[in-house]
C-alpha cells in the first residue's frame, strides 16, 4: 500500500502539477507581501517601532484566525492540530522568530534606511536554502542543472534586491552613521531569524499539517512575543502603543497592512509546502519588486530619480524576473522526490505518524478524512473580524499624502487577479490542503 501511494504521488509530482501550483503560490505571495507595506506608509511618524509592529501583529492575529475559519472551519483546524501535537511548540517558536525579526527590520529602517536594510534582510532566502539543504536534504538526487537553477535563481533575486534597494537612494541624504552599525546588525539579525523561521514551516509540512492550521498557532507566538517586547523594551505602560490605540486614526491602516500580509504569507506557506523552502522562499521574495511598484507608481518615490537610478530599477527588475524564471523551471526529479519521501519517513518514525496519511497530505490529498460543517462560533469569529475592520475604518484618517489613484486601481487589480486565480487553482487541486 505504501509503495503504491508513493509511486502514485511520484507520478503526480513528475507531471509537474504540484510544482506549477507551488510556483503560482510563490509568485502570488510576492505580489501580496509587496503590497503589505503600502498601508503602513499612511501611518504618521512619531510612534516607536515596537508600537507599529505590535499593532500590525494584532491585525495579523485577526486575519490569521479568520481565513482558516472561513476556508476550513475551526473543527477541522483543531483536529489537524491534535494530529500533530508535537508541532505546536514549533509553530509558536516560528511566530516568536517572526515577531523579533519584524521588529529588527523597523530598527534597521530607522538606522540605515529601507533601501539598504531591505536587500540585507531579503538574504533570508539564502539562509532558508542552507537550512533546507542541511536539515531536510532538499536537492538530494537533483541533477547539476536543477541545482544550478535553484542556486543561481536565489542569488539573482538577492542581487536584484540590492539593485532595487540602491535605486531608491536618489536625492536623499544618507542615514546618519552614528547608528549605522546597529542598523546593519539588525538587518542581518532579521535575515537570520526569518531564514531560520522556515525550518518549522518545512517540519510542519513534512508531518502532514495543513498550512492553514499551522498559521493559527504561529500567530499566537507572534502576538505573545510582541506584547512581551513592547512591555519590557518600550516603556511598559508608557509605550506609545497606548497613544496609538487611543487615537485610533491610524490603526485601520496597520490592521490592513497585517491583513494583506497574511494573505501573502498563506500563499508563501503553500509554496514552502509544495516546493520546499529552497525554492518557495526565493520566489516569495520577489515581493520587493511589487513593493517598489507601489512606492514608485502610487507614492511617487522615483519622481525625482535620474536616469542612472531608473536604469537600476529596470536592470534590477529584469534580474529578479530572471531569478524567478530559473527557480520556477527547476522541477524536482524522481530521485529528488524519493529523497524527500525518505525525510517524510524519518519524521513519521520520530513522532509515530501514519506514513501513508502524511505522504498523501504532501500532495494535497486529505486521505479520506471526514469533512466538518461550519459551527456557529465559526460565523461569530468571521463576523467579529469584519466588525473590527469596519469599526476601525470608520475612525480612519487618510494623511494628506500625494497618491496616484489610477495606479492604485491597476495594482489592486493585480492583487485581485492573483488572489482569485491562484486561490481557485489551490482549491480545485488540493481543497486548500
Amino acid at each position: 500500500m505504501a509503495a503504491d501511494v508513493e509511486k502514485g504521488f511520484t507520478r503526480h509530482a513528475e507531471a509537474g502539477s504540484l510544482h506549477t501550483l507551488g510556483v503560482l503560490c510563490g509568485v502570488t505571495a510576492g505580489v501580496w507581501l509587496g503590497a503589505a507595506e503600502a498601508p503602513t506608509k499612511l501611518v504618521n511618524a512619531g510612534f516607536s517601532p515596537f508600537a507599529i509592529s505590535l499593532c500590525m501583529v494584532a491585525g495579523v492575529f485577526t486575519a490569521r484566525w479568520t481565513f482558516p475559519t472561513l476556508l476550513k472551519g475551526t473543527v477541522y483546524v483543531f483536529r489537524d492540530l491534535m494530529t500533530c501535537k508535537h508541532l505546536l511548540v514549533w509553530a509558536i517558536l516560528a511566530g516568536a522568530l517572526w515577531a523579533v525579526a519584524n521588529t529588527l527590520t523597523v530598527f534597521a529602517i530607522r538606522d540605515v534606511g529601507l533601501a539598504i536594510a531591505f536587500p540585507m534582510w531579503n538574504t533570508n532566502a539564502l539562509v532558508g536554502l542552507f537550512w533546507g539543504r542541511v536539515l531536510f536534504r532538499e536537492l538530494d538526487g537533483a541533477d547539476g542543472k536543477t541545482i544550478a537553477k535553484v542556486v543561481l535563481g536565489s542569488l539573482c533575486i538577492v542581487v536584484a534586491a540590492i539593485m532595487l534597494g540602491f535605486s531608491t537612494l536618489h536625492g536623499t541624504t544618507s542615514p546618519s552613521g552614528r547608528h549605522a552599525l546597529g542598523g546593519v546588525l539588525a538587518a542581518i539579525g532579521a535575515s537570520l531569524m526569518w531564514g531560520t523561521m522556515y525550518v518549522p514551516y518545512r517540519k510542519a509540512y513534512l508531518s502532514g499539517m495543513n498550512p492553514l492550521s499551522f498559521v493559527t498557532v504561529f500567530t499566537v507566538g507572534e502576538l505573545v512575543t510582541m506584547c512581551l517586547l513592547t512591555w519590557t523594551l518600550d516603556g511598559g505602560r508608557h509605550s506609545s502603543v497606548f497613544q496609538l490605540v487611543r487615537g485610533g486614526h491610524f490603526l485601520f491602516w496597520l490592521f490592513l497592512g497585517g491583513f494583506v500580509w497574511v494573505i501573502g504569507d498563506m500563499f508563501q506557506q503553500f509554496a514552502a509546502k509544495y516546493l520546499g523552502i529552497g525554492r518557495g522562499i526565493p520566489l516569495s521574495n520577489t515581493n520587493q519588486l511589487w513593493g517598489l511598484a507601489w512606492g514608485a507608481l502610487v507614492f511617487g518615490e522615483l519622481a525625482t530619480a535620474d536616469n542612472g537610478h531608473r536604469l537600476l530599477v529596470l536592470a534590477g527588475s529584469a534580474v529578479m524576473i530572471l531569478g524567478a524564471l530559473f527557480i520556477s523551471t527547476a522541477k524536482a526529479s524522481a530521485a529528488e522526490h524519493s529523497s524527500r519521501n525518505e525525510a517524510l519517513e524519518r519524521e513519521c518514525d520520530r513522532y509515530g505518524l501514519d506514513y501513508n496519511r502524511v505522504l498523501l497530505a504532501q500532495s494535497g490529498d486529505e486521505g479520506g478524512q471526514p469533512t466538518e460543517g461550519r459551527r456557529w462560533w465559526d460565523y461569530a469569529i468571521i463576523l467579529t473580524a469584519v466588525a473590527i475592520f469596519v469599526c476601525l475604518g470608520t475612525k480612519a484618517v487618510v494623511p494628506p499624502l500625494a497618491m496616484n489613484f489610477k495606479w492604485i486601481v491597476v495594482l489592486g487589480a493585480f492583487l485581485l487577479v492573483s488572489l482569485v486565480g491562484c486561490g481557485y487553482r489551490l482549491y480545485k487541486q488540493t481543497g486548500f490542503s
